[in-house]
C-alpha cells in the first residue's frame, strides 16, 4: 500500500512522519487570558467557560476604572507646571484665547489641550535694520541705511494685535524715513542734519507703532550710511572737500581774529591802566608839591631871611650836584679861575674847555655869588 493512500501508516518514503496539521490561535482565547490576569490583578471576579448557564465574565472593576482615572488624571496636571525666567512674561491662552498674563518664576496652568504657555522676553533689545534709496527736498537721490533698535512693552499686543510685527516694524520704519527724507535737503541730509534726520525718524516711527498697537517701543534710531548714488559719488565727494576747506579757513580766520581781538584788548587795558598810574602820580606830585609850597609858605612868612637863604642854598646844591663844572667866587676880583678838572677829579670825560659864556662888561663872580642876586627876583630866593 503506498505511503500517502488512505489507511497507510503515515511514514513517508524517507523515514519521516507527518506533523500533525495546526491551525491558527483562537482570538476570543487571547482576550479571555487577559481578562482573567487583569481581573486578578485589581479584585476581579475570575473568568470561566462552561457548557452551561454558569460561565461568563465579569471585566474591570469600577473602582479600578477610578483609580486608573486619578493616576492619569495625576500625570496629566503634572504636565501644567512651567517656569517664567526674569526678563520674560508668560502669555496663557486657554483653548486659543487670551486668558491672563503669567508673572516670573514657576507657574501652573491647565495642561495641553486647555491651556498654553507664549514666553515673550520684554527686556532684550531688538534690532532691524532698513536700507533703501529716497528722494530728497531738492529732488535728489540718497542711499540711506539706518538701524532701528527696539523692545516689547506690551507683551499681548505683540503676540494678538498684528500678525507679523517685525515685517510691521519694517515698513513703519520705510515710511517714516521717507517723509522725513523728503522733507529736508540732500547736503542736510548727507552731512549737518544727519542727527536730526534720526530723531524725527524715530518719533515718526513709534507713532506709527502706537496706532498699529504692535506692543513696541523703539530705543533709537541711527544712520549707518548716507551718500549719494554711485553715478555721482566722486562729485558728491569733491564738493564735500571743498566744503570742509571752507570750514576750516574760516575757523582759521576767526581763531586770528579772536587772537588779533584779544592783545588789542589787552594792549588797550595796559593803556588805561598806565594813564591811570600816571594820572594818580601826576596829582600825588601835585598834591605833595603843593602841601610842601604851603608848608614853605608859612615857614617864610615867620622868617623869610633864614627861609630865602635856606631855598638858596637848597636849590644851589641840587644844580651843582648835577653838573661837572665848578665855578669859584674870588673875592675883589673879575677873573674866572679855571681848574684842570679832569685831573683833580680824575674824570677824562669832561671837557675842560670853559664852556660858560659871560656878558661883556658884567663880572663873572656876580653871576654866582649870593650877594650879588637879586633878592626880589622869584627864580631867587637867597641875597641881600
Amino acid at each position: 500500500m503506498a505511503w500517502n493512500e488512505p489507511g497507510g501508516d503515515g511514514k513517508d518514503p524517507w523515514g519521516g512522519h507527518r506533523k500533525k496539521e495546526q491551525g491558527p490561535p483562537d482570538l476570543d482565547e487571547i482576550v479571555k487570558k487577559v481578562q482573567d490576569k487583569l481581573s486578578g490583578l485589581f479584585g476581579g471576579g475570575n473568568s470561566s467557560t462552561g457548557s452551561g448557564d454558569g460561565g461568563g465574565s465579569e471585566g474591570l472593576s469600577w473602582s479600578a476604572i477610578g483609580f486608573i482615572a486619578v493616576i492619569l488624571l495625576v500625570i496629566w496636571g503634572l504636565f501644567g507646571f512651567y517656569t517664567v525666567q526674569p526678563a520674560e512674561l508668560g502669555v496663557i491662552t486657554r483653548f486659543g484665547r487670551f486668558d491672563r498674563i503669567a508673572q516670573q518664576g514657576l507657574n501652573w496652568r491647565w495642561p495641553y489641550p486647555v491651556e498654553q504657555v507664549q514666553k515673550v522676553n520684554v527686556e532684550k533689545v531688538r534690532s532691524i535694520s532698513h536700507k533703501a534709496l529716497m528722494l530728497t527736498k531738492d529732488e535728489n537721490i540718497v542711499e540711506i541705511e539706518v538701524v532701528v533698535q527696539y523692545s516689547l512693552t506690551d507683551a499681548k499686543a505683540y503676540l494678538f494685535e498684528v500678525l507679523d510685527t517685525e515685517d510691521t516694524l519694517r515698513q513703519a520704519t520705510e515710511s517714516a524715513l521717507r517723509e522725513v527724507v523728503g522733507t529736508s535737503n540732500m547736503d542736510a541730509v548727507l552731512t549737518s542734519e544727519r542727527t536730526r534726520v534720526a530723531a524725527d525718524t524715530k518719533k515718526l516711527i513709534q507713532e506709527i507703532v502706537n496706532r498699529y498697537q504692535t506692543g513696541q517701543t523703539v530705543s533709537s534710531v541711527s544712520m549707518q550710511n548716507a551718500q549719494p548714488p554711485a553715478a555721482v559719488k566722486a562729485a558728491f565727494d569733491d564738493v564735500i572737500k571743498a566744503r570742509e576747506d571752507q570750514e576750516r579757513s574760516k575757523n582759521k580766520a576767526h581763531a586770528y581774529a579772536n587772537e588779533v581781538v584779544e592783545k588789542a584788548k589787552g594792549d588797550a587795558d595796559q593803556l588805561r591802566e598806565q594813564a591811570r598810574g600816571y594820572k594818580a602820580q601826576v596829582i600825588a606830585r601835585s598834591e605833595g608839591e603843593t602841601r610842601r609850597f604851603l608848608s614853605i609858605l608859612k615857614e617864610y612868612e615867620r622868617a623869610p631871611q633864614i627861609t630865602r637863604q635856606r631855598l638858596y642854598l637848597e636849590s644851589m646844591e641840587s644844580v651843582l650836584s648835577n653838573t661837572s663844572k665848578v665855578m669859584v667866587d674870588v673875592q675883589g676880583g673879575n677873573n674866572l679861575l679855571v681848574l684842570p678838572l679832569n685831573q683833580l677829579l680824575g674824570n677824562t670825560t669832561f671837557n675842560t674847555t670853559p664852556q660858560t659864556k659871560t656878558t661883556p662888561g658884567i663880572p663873572t663872580s656876580r653871576l654866582i655869588s649870593p650877594e650879588n642876586m637879586r633878592l626880589d627876583d622869584p627864580r631867587n630866593r637867597g641875597g641881600r
